[in-house]
């Protein structure tokens, strides 16, 4: 069930919409800034998502932020104000409750014109110990990063589609769609399905309709609580590892909002001169070819 949090509760309009938005937030002044005007940013409660959400507002951009963890979404609509952000607590894994979260979020806000889909849990499995494996977790984990996304996007795409600018669906995957590591295989291939995904989908909505962007975002490991000991205890001091969040935030953002179709930061991107721009340009003969061209 969708649920708005209670520092908005009654307020339907909370957010102005585009024909209102220079009346009430000043537009960043920068030679780069975001250019869609409300964001949808579901995974927004803490680390990535919620670092993003700060830079949308900084552009001077709106942003609608979705999450489970409702006194996360409260303070941030009251630290950044109620005309630049509102707030949905809503558990993306409900996946027959998306269609109609999809419907109530772009009735409220039917300017929305991108949709950042960032949400994402990991842990870590020995599968040559079967009898340690929990599969109720495995189930959860994939429902989380891949079937969640497939249902998001069917929900949102058509809303998208309808809009006379240029418009986007942005997808957070990871480094390790690229190449895996064997403590977190199930993440791993959760993150390779979704890369794969969006490569296909960018190509279908190519030819419309409308002009939906396809971005898809490749973080290395971040100092973020996808590695806390909770979740995962065989990892000590988890948030330590990998990129400093603000490091990866500014490096990522400055090249969402230069355009590019792929994103990847750190690691990712020497997997990308390594092989990965290869592989996609032997992905799109294939395509090609498919099309029955030469």
């Amino acid at each position: 069930m969708l649920v708005r949090t209670k520092l908005l509760e009654g307020h339907i309009n909370a957010l102005p919409t585009n024909d209102r938005l220079s009346n009430n937030i000043q537009s960043h002044q920068s030679n780069m800034s975001l250019k869609y005007k409300k964001v949808l940013l579901i995974g927004a409660s803490s680390g990535i998502g919620e670092a993003y959400a700060k830079k949308i507002v900084g552009d001077g951009k709106q942003v609608v932020v979705v999450g489970r963890r409702k006194e996360n979404l409260d303070a941030f609509v009251k630290n950044q104000g109620q005309g630049k952000a509102d707030a949905f607590q809503f558990d993306i894994t409900k996946l027959d409750e998306i269609p109609k979260f999809a419907e109530d979020i772009t009735g409220i806000h039917p300017d929305i014109d991108c949709v950042i889909i960032n949400s994402g849990i990991q842990r870590g499995f020995d599968f040559s110990k079967p009898e340690s494996v929990d599969l109720s977790a495995v189930t959860l984990e994939f429902t989380t990063n891949y079937l969640s996304y497939i249902h998001l996007t069917t929900a949102f795409l058509s809303h998208l589609q309808k809009q006379k600018n240029e418009t986007a669906l942005m997808y957070t995957s990871s480094g390790l769609a690229l190449i895996p590591i064997t403590r977190c295989a199930n993440y791993c291939a959760s993150k390779a399905a979704l890369h794969h995904f969006v490569l296909c989908l960018r190509e279908q909505v190519k030819d419309g309709p409308g002009n939906v962007k396809i971005v898809e975002i490749f973080p290395p490991a971040v100092q973020t609580e996808l590695h806390d000991e909770k979740h995962q205890p065989d990892i000590k001091d988890g948030g330590k590892i990998g990129m400093p969040l603000k490091q990866y935030t500014e490096e990522s953002w400055a090249m969402i909002v230069k355009g590019e179709e792929n994103v990847p930061v750190g690691m990712s991107s020497n997997l990308f001169n390594l092989f990965e721009n290869t592989r996609q340009e032997q992905f799109h003969k294939m395509v090609k070819m498919m099309k029955g061209g030469p």
